[in-house]
């Protein structure tokens, strides 16, 4: 059975290969905006994170972070924001 999936994103790497994510969240953090997305690979399963960044135009770029520094505050906020989401939900039942 085919699960579907929403907010499909399809990036390059750096050989030339499609590989579709699903996008999980969008956070800001230091005035920064990230995304959280989940490689739609079945091999994989885990989430990874990577900066936006608007060219002139308006067209956006995932980056890699290069900085662990940057990349640990940004996993910390999302590791908590969604454990906050998940209480809230849990609240609503």
């Amino acid at each position: 059975m085919e699960q579907e999936h929403e907010n499909i994103i399809v990036l390059t790497d750096e050989e030339g290969t499609e590989l579709e994510f699903e996008e999980l969240d969008r956070i800001e953090v230091d005035d920064r905006e990230y995304a959280i997305l989940l490689p739609l690979d079945e091999e994989e399963d885990e989430a990874i994170i990577l900066r936006v960044e608007y060219e002139e135009n308006g067209e956006e770029v995932f980056t890699h972070i290069e900085d662990d520094e940057e990349w640990e505050k940004v996993a910390d906020y999302w590791q908590e924001f969604g454990e906050e989401d998940d209480d809230e939900d849990n609240e609503d039942n």
